[in-house]
């Protein structure tokens, strides 16, 4: 197979380029070349997407496209310019308007698109209904296509700093804050076991939308998988909101919480359809452990979430509320 990755060298984009290349196919790589170097054995093509894209692209014969933007305009140029290959366009769950309500794909209702290219940094609400427009972009374009749909994606290589977190965290000794309940479900899917996924969509000219997540587990299960002696003090999230501490991601956050009920979707979306059409999912605990290697070999990688001190401090408080 001939494949044409539009991205190839951050993350996923990265992995998807790598897997294809152990498989033996043959993998070009479209992008600007600014944020790292492609895997070794994939071609690079310099293109950037507020342009047409070069001749040498253009001309070639690709059996598959795989994309990870988020701009709709780069997306439009992109399907017009190969329309006859088949399309695996990297969206997100974010596209779903109501984040409250466990579903998927023919269940749920998405965001009214945004067509234009919106900057995040202004506005940050505007990331799912741009993808929404990406999406329609592709299945209006392309002569066949999947959308895939990730949630929390996490593993070596993660930029975000969400996930990450935790292996660090996990790593020391000490009581650690876990928070909420430890029933709360969550959802992560590692980088790896996508890519993979993606690369299999691209070789079977599989169609259709689909969820790119890992199955639903307890927060509680998942923490102890990635630490089984780890020392867990749970903290309900009311306490955690009311000393201001931020969900999900960024400096002042605890990762992986999300406040109950308001977004019980977001980590309940449906898995099985996606498992029928050969995605394949490792143990989180392999992902934990390969995560915390990775940082030890990067100790410059991000890691998001409140630091040591600021745990301790929301400790303190925690035990002498009463």
């Amino acid at each position: 197979m001939r494949l044409l990755v539009l991205g190839g060298t951050v993350f996923l984009s990265r992995a998807v380029a790598t897997e294809a290349v152990r498989r033996g196919h043959d993998v070009v790589c479209a992008c600007r070349g600014e944020s790292g170097a492609v895997p070794e054995g994939a071609a690079l093509v310099r293109w950037d997407r507020s342009e047409e894209p070069p001749a040498e692209l253009v001309g070639g014969d690709h059996d598959a496209v795989v994309d990870v933007s988020r701009r709709p305009s780069h997306v439009r140029r992109a399907v017009a310019s190969f329309p006859d290959a088949h399309w695996v366009f990297v969206s997100t769950v974010n596209v779903y308007a109501d984040e409250s309500v466990p579903g998927g794909p023919g269940t749920l209702p998405l965001h009214d698109p945004i067509t234009d290219d919106v900057d995040l940094a202004t506005d940050p609400e505007a990331y799912g209904p741009m993808k929404v427009a990406c999406e329609q972009a592709v299945r209006d374009g392309a002569v066949s296509a999947a959308v895939v749909r990730p949630g929390l994606i996490v593993g070596p290589g993660d930029p975000s700093g969400r996930f990450t977190y935790w292996p660090s965290r996990l790593a020391d000794a000490g009581e650690v804050l876990a928070p909420g309940v430890p029933s709360d479900p969550v959802q992560v899917i590692d980088v790896r076991d996508l890519a993979a996924w993606i690369v299999t969509l691209a070789e079977q000219h599989t169609k259709g939308d689909f969820d790119a997540v890992g199955l639903p587990t307890p927060i509680g299960d998942l923490l102890r998988e990635c630490a089984p002696e780890a020392s867990f003090t749970w903290v309900e999230q009311e306490f955690l909101t009311a000393q201001g501490v931020d969900p999900w991601m960024g400096p002042g956050s605890i990762p992986l919480w999300l406040p109950r009920p308001e977004y019980d979707g977001m980590m309940q979306h449906l898995v099985q359809p996606s498992l029928a059409a050969g995605l394949a999912l490792r143990p989180v605990g392999e992902t934990s452990r390969d995560t915390l290697a990775w940082l030890r070999e990067h100790p410059d990688a991000p890691v998001s979430g409140i630091g040591r001190e600021r745990e301790r401090e929301l400790l303190a408080a925690w035990h002498a509320r009463a």
